[in-house]
């Protein structure tokens, strides 16, 4: 597979995985919704970082402020502090006693507002890629 292969294969499971977000965000499962927020962020963070480095391979993290890291991207510092946000829902969203707490938090109005702003901040990050 070609640079470009493996860019490719990150955006098309960061698409998909897009869809199933705005899936249960629709069936009200909103700390799923925001997990697969997260994931749809690390795939495309792992697309920047085979952009940017000269292996094709990511590291596994899911650390998604580790990952902006190892890419040129100039993330604001907005966009950094919802990346640290968004970390804490790949955590709970692996281990039903983290679950537990956020489906205390997370309802409609509040998941709504995470997503828009995770919304924003996938296009741009689906913009600078090639």
């Amino acid at each position: 597979m070609t640079k470009q292969d493996y860019i490719e294969y990150w955006k098309e499971a960061a698409e998909k995985d897009w869809v199933v977000v705005v899936n249960l965000f629709g069936k009200a499962n909103y700390p799923h919704s925001l997990f697969f927020a997260h994931l749809v962020l690390e795939k495309l963070l792992k697309a920047h970082f085979v952009k940017d480095n000269n292996t094709n391979h990511p590291p596994r993290t899911h650390n998604l402020i580790r990952l902006s890291s190892l890419t040129n991207l100039a993330i604001s510092a907005e966009d950094l502090l919802l990346l640290d946000r968004m970390n804490d829902y790949q955590m709970e969203g692996r281990y039903p006693d983290y679950q537990f707490m956020i489906f205390k938090i997370c309802d409609q109005p509040y998941t709504e507002t995470v997503l828009e702003t995770v919304e924003t901040l996938r296009l741009w990050l689906l913009n600078q890629l090639p």
